[in-house]
C-alpha cells in the first residue's frame, strides 16, 4: 500500500466517521437518545468489522466519530448561540432541519475544538454531507455559516488560505 493510498482510506473513514455523528447527532434530537448509548449503538451495531461497510464506503473512525458526537453535545451551549447569529434574522437553530441542525453542529465542534483538522477540510467535508441529506439551498447555507464561522474563530488560518489562493 502506498502513502497516498493510506492517506485516502483515513480521509474516507474520517468522511465516513462524520456522516456517522451527524446521523447520531440527529438520531438523539429526534429520541432524545444519550450520546453515551447513539455511540455504543453506532459503534457495536452498525459499524461493520471488516474493512468496508455494506454500502461499499469505508469503515467509520470509531475514535473520531465519538469524539464529535461527545464534543458537539459537550460544547452545544457554546454552539448554538453563535450558529443562531449566523442564521436569517428571526430564525434560531431549533427552528432549522433536524439534519442541517446535526451538520452545523458537528462542523462548529471540529471549528472550535479540532484545530488539526484545517478549515478547509471541515467546511468542504460538512458541504459534502449536506449534499448527501439535501438539494441545492443546504448546503449553500452550510458553506456560508462555517465560512463566516471560520472567519471568526479561525481567522489566521483563512487569513493564511486566502493568501495561498492568491
Amino acid at each position: 500500500m502506498t502513502s497516498k493510498q493510506g492517506n485516502s482510506k483515513a480521509r474516507n473513514a474520517r468522511h465516513a466517521a462524520r456522516l456517522a455523528a451527524v446521523q447520531a447527532l440527529y438520531q438523539m434530537d429526534m429520541a432524545g437518545t444519550g450520546h453515551n448509548e447513539v455511540i455504543h449503538e453506532f459503534t457495536e451495531y452498525r459499524f461493520q468489522t471488516d474493512d468496508k461497510t455494506v454500502e461499499g464506503s469505508n469503515k467509520p473512525d470509531g475514535t473520531f466519530f465519538s469524539e464529535i458526537v461527545r464534543g458537539a453535545v459537550r460544547r452545544q451551549r457554546d454552539i448554538d448561540p453563535e450558529v443562531d447569529q449566523q442564521l436569517a434574522q428571526g430564525w434560531r437553530l431549533v427552528r432549522v432541519d433536524s439534519t442541517l441542525r446535526a451538520i452545523l453542529r458537528a462542523a462548529m465542534f471540529e471549528l472550535l475544538d479540532r484545530p488539526d483538522v484545517p478549515v478547509r477540510v471541515v467546511i468542504n467535508e460538512y458541504i459534502e454531507i449536506a449534499r448527501d441529506f439535501f438539494g441545492e439551498d443546504e448546503p449553500k447555507v452550510v458553506n456560508g455559516i462555517l465560512h463566516n464561522l471560520a472567519q471568526r474563530f479561525r481567522a489566521d488560518e483563512m487569513k493564511t488560505a486566502a493568501k495561498t489562493a492568491d
